[in-house]
């Protein structure tokens, strides 16, 4: 009914309202304060009724969650940038470093903290590999992030393979650490960078362009698997497949599908995927780069010092096998076995219904959203979650209201400037025009309308 507040999955309500009109920067704009209206007065759209919700289940066990911000309930939406971390992630690090813990180096040491320090951080490794489906743990690289892990493929087998005139096939819809490293590596080496535009809609990758793209100088293909800022899942085998014809590398970002369905990637077909384990309830410094061993065997040293090495002499060194080959010196030991606390606590639920969950948060959001939103003609139509951009902080509301989003065109800045174009509703008020901005991510809605 009219005047009733929007709430969400948990009944939490989010009360737009309480917030003075004269605290939101653009509000003397009259189209955005009929948006306002709009949104506070739209009629609630109830949540299936259910005896317990997963978020309800595990909201407990994130302390940081039972905050207040601004006077309100936070809520955090910004899982796109980093999750927020269980008990059960934190309690591992802790032992660690605690009383009865084991602190200590890595693979170097003869004594018995050493001794516990490394099988537990190579059980981290183990926990990882089964959670991807990897054929080996040998297969797995830790790494701080997965900017680090792309670096590592560009500045490894990226210089040993690729040279001048080959192409580099990547997207509009790249995060920039899925760019830059690649425009580097293009100034070095001469290479030239494809790109896969988005449909006509905005919406995803235009797979028919992806196909005019790829040739025999196609050496290397990087796209995202699942875009943190538009939603859309890659398909996968298409790309693969195209790959394979022309004897071409596929490395996935998978730092956004990791954490939200299950991931299995000898079915994904690529060389190499990054996932970023503080995305995935870890700690922030924890990542993971996987490649198929036959590849990380052909791939020289990323860094050099104590642990990647085999040999060493004066004039010369040889160097370990996969993966201590590209973990040179003492690593990030408790975020590593913090990551495996991590991997333990999604596979304790179930990756099939943190995925099943997403999906129906999503359709609930999507159905507020679009009831309050219902005059203007708008096509969202990817799966998923929405994230928000600071594209929607004029409005002023969200963060006034507790609500945490993830600004992602600082992290996709070259695919807003492409899709602004496609996404601008034009509507009349008071005989002027204006524009209404719908940006369809992975966790919310963004949603801005200026002169």
């Amino acid at each position: 009914m009219p005047g009733q507040i929007l709430t969400g999955p948990y009944g939490k309500a989010l009360d737009f309202r309480q917030i003075s009109q004269n605290q939101i920067t653009l509000s003397t704009r009259k189209p955005l304060r009929q948006m306002f209206n709009r949104i506070c007065n739209a009629a609630v759209v109830e949540a299936p009724l259910k005896t317990q919700t997963l978020g309800e289940l595990t909201r407990p066990q994130f302390p940081i969650l039972h905050q207040e911000v601004n006077g309100k309930p936070l809520i955090y939406l910004d899982n796109s940038a980093t999750s927020q971390k269980p008990n059960q992630v934190r309690q591992a690090m802790e032992d660690y470093y605690g009383p009865t813990g084991c602190n200590s180096n890595v693979h170097r040491g003869v004594h018995n903290l050493s001794s516990r320090a490394t099988a537990a951080y190579e059980e981290a490794r183990d926990k990882i590999a089964r959670f991807i489906h990897a054929r080996s743990s040998r297969e797995v690289v830790f790494v701080k992030n997965a900017s680090e892990g792309i670096n590592l493929i560009a500045n490894t087998w990226g210089t040993a393979n690729i040279k001048q005139g080959d192409e580099i096939i990547l997207s509009v819809a790249e995060h920039h650490s899925n760019l830059v490293p690649w425009h580097m590596l293009a100034a070095r080496t001469g290479a030239k960078l494809r790109f896969v535009p988005l449909t006509k809609d905005g919406t995803e990758l235009d797979m028919a362009e992806f196909h005019n793209l790829v040739n025999p100088k196609t050496k290397l293909i990087s796209l995202v698997h699942v875009s943190n800022a538009l939603g859309a899942i890659l398909s996968t085998d298409e790309v693969v497949e195209a790959a394979q014809k022309v004897g071409a590398k596929v490395l996935l970002d998978c730092c956004q599908s990791v954490p939200c369905r299950p991931t299995d990637v000898q079915q994904l077909g690529a060389d190499w995927i990054v996932g970023a384990g503080h995305k995935m309830c870890g700690p922030t410094g924890s990542a993971f780069l996987w490649g198929k061993l036959e590849v990380l065997e052909q791939m020289p040293p990323f860094l050099g010092g104590g642990e990647m090495i085999q040999d060493v002499f004066l004039d010369h060194s040889t160097y370990a096998e996969p993966p201590s080959r590209f973990e040179a010196g003492t690593p990030a030991i408790a975020e590593a076995i913090g990551l495996g606390a991590a991997v333990d606590y999604l596979s304790d639920i179930g990756m099939e219904k943190v995925h099943a969950y997403e999906q129906e948060l999503g359709g609930y959001l999507y159905q507020q959203v679009l009831f309050a939103l219902s005059h203007y003609h708008v096509v969202l139509k990817q799966v998923g979650l929405f994230s928000s951009s600071c594209l929607c902080q004029p409005l002023g509301l969200l963060p006034l209201a507790g609500v945490a989003t993830h600004a992602c065109i600082l992290a996709t800045e070259k695919l807003f400037s492409t899709i602004t174009g496609v996404w601008l509703f034009k509507f009349v008020c008071n005989a002027r025009q204006h524009w209404l901005l719908i940006a369809r991510m992975q966790s919310t809605v963004c949603v801005d309308a200026a002169a």
